[in-house]
């Protein structure tokens, strides 16, 4: 089950069984199922609390994906900063719809397999995001 969830903040304006859709075409198109995938939007003080509490990290993030999968079944918890989706939609000079989806995605390819350790991994990820946005439109 895929579950939209908030905390402090308010439901983005998403068309929720579309996204259902589109994220579980996506990780067909990596060979996975979907189980329970449960995205968390909530503001940058609760993700830097989280990034804090469960990753020793003490900076603000606009995502933060906790992995649960199996080998062939995609699950986990994801945290999106909205406020921070929203700022880096006004730094890369686009939407804040188009961010959002951006975001959305990447934690399902991180629940994939997908890592953005690197420069040349990040490079590989961006790309990936944007044939999974392609899958959306």
């Amino acid at each position: 089950m895929i579950q939209f969830i908030t905390e402090e903040v308010a439901l983005p304006a998403i068309d929720k069984t579309k996204l259902k859709h589109w994220i579980k075409a996506v990780a067909e198109s990596y060979g996975r199922k979907t189980g329970d995938v449960s995205y968390i939007f909530c503001n940058d003080e609760r993700i830097l609390q989280v990034n804090n509490q469960y990753l020793q990290h003490d900076y603000y993030t606009d995502i933060i994906t906790f992995d649960y999968s199996t080998t062939s079944t995609i699950s986990g918890d994801i945290f999106i900063s909205l406020e921070t989706v929203k700022s880096n939609a006004e730094t890369f000079n686009t939407n804040f719809s188009e961010e959002l989806h951006r975001i959305i995605i990447h934690g399902i390819l991180h629940l994939c397999g997908n890592d953005d350790k690197t420069p040349e991994l990040r490079i590989a990820m961006t790309e990936k995001e944007n044939q999974a946005l392609i899958l959306l439109s």
